[in-house]
């Protein structure tokens, strides 16, 4: 497994659909994963530091996960079947929930959990970017430091 760190999320165009761009801390492969607008938001409000009025889906889970006296160790994204992503929530004493990767990702930048990938699942779609496109990342990083999370869609949500 390698460490993985959240890059960002972005809206991919003309098609506006999110993308969690993960990148290795100790390589040069970036995950590309594209997701719903509701975990793209729920991301994104959490890197950004923006608190809803109400909690959202993943706070809530947060704290059920807490008051219950559980830690999340770490997220694994282990594979792709048949084009999707396959991630796990991994747990104290050898417990682990499936999750969808978004949904483990908002969640571990919530608790501070490291994600990790699989180096099987890195090796088959990580992307490398060659140095001449890596002005293309640091664009990236500068179109996520000016996106806020209200243009993913997501409200404040009142439910």
């Amino acid at each position: 497994m390698q460490e993985l760190r959240v890059v960002g999320v972005r809206v991919e165009l003309p098609g506006n659909q999110p993308i969690l761009l993960l990148k290795e801390t100790q390589g040069e492969r970036y995950l590309p994963i594209w997701i719903g607008a509701v975990e793209a938001a729920a991301i994104a409000f959490e890197q950004q530091g923006v608190r809803p009025a109400r909690p959202m889906t993943h706070d809530l889970l947060r704290e059920v996960v807490r008051t219950l006296g559980a830690t999340l160790e770490a997220v694994n994204i282990t594979e792709m079947r048949d084009g999707i992503y396959i991630a796990e929530l991994v747990f104290g004493d050898d417990r682990v929930v499936s999750a969808r990767p978004s949904d483990a990702v908002a969640l571990a930048v919530r608790t501070g959990a490291p994600i990790y990938g699989a180096e099987d699942l890195l090796d088959e779609v990580g992307i490398e970017i060659p140095d001449e496109q890596e002005d293309e990342v640091e664009k990236f990083r500068e179109f996520l430091d000016q996106i806020s999370p209200e243009d993913f869609g997501a409200g404040s949500g009142s439910a």
